[in-house]
């Protein structure tokens, strides 16, 4: 069965090294929007008895999810047999439970319209709260990849004497797994959130370690309010200016300048979201899935 890949705008940097890697071709299309807003989706390549693997990193989801959606269709309609999707970032991952009445429980809705578009799912450190796994809301195969390997790569590499900083419980499993295979110390913070924008930060005594280079980690760095307060207690507590590292980097309105102002030395994110800041490649670590999933589905 053969294969064709498609990046969506945005995401072509991505499908060429996969395509690279993968000795599979790039599909061509035109994805773009009228000037009234719609969607206009034209798949060019023949599609027909072929498998499809979409590169389509979802945040800002409401803006991609049509042309996704649209572009799904199209290609069953030209005759595609199997649609596999590359999210490096997945969105809609939060609202997992009704907080408050009337509320829209938006991960799982998603998740089933995701599911009904695709045959497959491969992404990167989604968020997960209070769901077990991605089967509890995804009735398609989803592969979850860690990119800690990478970070702990990055910092062993760049780093000397760091400290590695988890902004709460949360972060607690994996930041300890980014410190034990870079070889570093690390220590967990108290995260107490009031609001989508109002954090209070609880910050251990951490005099024995100040000699070291703090190194702030997350899965997301969004309104980046975590990181500006843990920056700001640190460099008050007499540490150097900390380095930040997230796997997605959303910066919401001004997060990055923000963060910057509030001095990180460095702001270093993996490129599962194009920013400016992306400093740490994904493709070596979702090629080993895509090849199994690729010879897997043949």
């Amino acid at each position: 069965m053969d294969w064709l890949i498609f990046g969506f705008p945005g995401n072509e940097n991505l499908a060429g090294q996969l395509s690279e890697q993968l000795q599979i071709p790039c599909g061509s299309a035109i994805i773009r929007h009228f000037p009234d807003g719609e969607s206009y989706i034209r798949i060019l390549s023949d599609v027909q008895n072929k498998n499809v693997l979409l590169v389509l990193t979802l945040d800002h989801p409401d803006d991609k999810l049509l042309p996704l959606y649209f572009f799904t269709l199209a290609a069953r309609e030209l005759g595609a047999k199997k649609i596999g999707l590359v999210a490096p970032y997945l969105a809609y991952m939060r609202q997992d439970k009704q907080f408050l009445p009337g509320e829209a429980v938006t991960s799982g809705y998603f998740a089933h319209l995701l599911s009904q578009l695709t045959d497959w799912i491969v992404t990167i450190d989604p968020h997960l709260h209070r769901r077990g796994s991605m089967s509890e809301i995804y009735t398609v195969p989803v592969t979850v990849l860690h990119a800690a390997p990478l970070i702990s790569k990055w910092i062993k590499d760049n780093v000397k004497n760091a400290l590695i900083v988890g902004p709460d419980s949360e972060s607690d499993q994996w930041v300890k797994e980014v410190a034990q295979e870079a070889g570093v110390p690390y220590i967990v913070l108290e995260k107490v959130r009031k609001g989508d924008r109002q954090i209070e930060i609880k910050i251990p005594d951490v005099s024995a370690w100040i000699h070291r280079q703090p190194v702030l980690v997350d899965d997301i760095i969004s309104t980046a309010k975590t990181m500006i307060i843990t920056t700001q207690h640190l460099v008050r507590e007499g540490f150097q200016n900390p380095i930040c590292i997230g796997v997605h980097a959303i910066f919401a309105d001004n997060a990055f300048e923000e963060l910057q102002a509030a001095g990180a030395e460095q702001i270093i994110t993996c490129d599962t979201i194009p920013h400016s800041s992306n400093n740490i490649s994904v493709a070596t670590l979702i090629l080993p899935d895509l090849l199994s999933i690729t010879k897997e589905k043949e």
